[in-house]
């Protein structure tokens, strides 16, 4: 067991990660090796969060970013950037009758089948919603994504519908659960049953990834907290005392393309630590940083869209393009 949990980690050692996975750029590479992230949300209501989640990925470097949202929600995050790919497929029951649902469901699922061996990391929750039918055919998705080994960071609205139905993930190496203060809670009464301890925290998430079968949990706050099971660290360098909605699918899309990095280093035996975790410290050491860059330039005035231009930047900072 390895404890990473000193009263502030330095910097370097988060540094040192986000450096060793990072890829080089090279006009050798083709399209889609530095990385295909897909987000699984977006729904009438809630149509920013899935644009944050994926064009985050992008801004980071990686190659292409699908969203998979409703169709209410397509033309709204379609007119957001050009530069994603959206996918008008889910549907919401209002929109439906009960003997239409067999088969749409059908064909909703099929459509996403057909696009999972693509993808290097699948994001599930952000904007999604909580209509029952929509969760139900992404459950099955989600199923799906497991039975295909891609790897799964799962946020907002993903949080809530594997909390119910924790079998979806359970045992599940390459999925990433990252909730706020609020969704820890209600994690640690749903699987540890009990109320979370401030001061035994290291343990206790580590309690928590272990009971749900070493999973990787990424726990946000003013220092995040990542545990796989086996392994506890925290990072807590950099920052912003802004905290304006947006962040947490900012740090969504980011995490999925430092851990689509990582397990392409440890594929090729250029890191030793596991990827999945490596993948969890770099997201939030990058995300951070650009919160703090933002913050400098934008002061009490920051919104999410500030720090997303600011991820370039503070990537570029630690591992400038040679």
């Amino acid at each position: 067991m390895q404890f990473i949990m000193s009263g502030r980690p330095s910097e370097s050692y988060a540094v040192s990660i986000l450096r060793s996975i990072t890829p080089n750029l090279s006009i050798t590479k083709h399209k889609g090796q530095a990385g295909k992230i897909a987000v699984i949300g977006g729904c009438r209501e809630y149509t920013g969060a899935p644009y944050f989640s994926a064009i985050s990925a992008l801004k980071i470097g990686a190659d292409l970013s699908h969203v998979f949202c409703t169709k209410d929600a397509a033309p709204i995050i379609k007119s957001y950037s050009p530069e994603l790919i959206v996918h008008p497929i889910l549907e919401e029951s209002f929109n439906i009758r009960d003997e239409e649902k067999d088969l749409i469901s059908t064909k909703v699922i099929g459509e996403v089948e057909k696009w999972m061996e693509r993808f290097d990391c699948l994001v599930v929750g952000p904007g999604l919603g909580r209509d029952r039918f929509l969760l139900e055919c992404v459950s099955i998705i989600m199923k799906h994504a497991r039975e295909c080994d891609v790897p799964m960071v799962i946020d907002g609205d993903g949080l809530f519908l594997v909390m119910n139905s924790l079998e979806i993930i359970a045992g599940y190496p390459l999925a990433v659960l990252t909730p706020n203060r609020n969704e820890y809670k209600r994690l640690i009464r749903t699987v540890l049953e009990t109320e979370v301890d401030e001061q035994d925290s290291a343990r206790q998430i580590q309690a928590l990834a272990t009971a749900i079968g070493n999973v990787t949990i990424l726990r946000k706050g003013e220092s995040d907290v990542i545990s796989d099971g086996k392994t506890v660290c925290a990072v807590n360098i950099y920052g912003s005392p802004r905290r304006c909605g947006g962040q947490g699918d900012v740090l969504s899309g980011s995490v999925a393309v430092f851990l689509s990095w990582a397990r392409h280093c440890a594929a090729n035996g250029e890191l030793t630590m596991n990827p999945i975790v490596s993948g969890c410290i770099a997201g939030s050491a990058l995300v951070r940083k650009a919160a703090a860059l933002a913050f400098e330039h934008k002061r009490r005035s920051t919104v999410t869209g500030d720090i997303i231009i600011c991820l370039g930047k503070s990537l570029d900072d630690i591992c400038p393009v040679r």
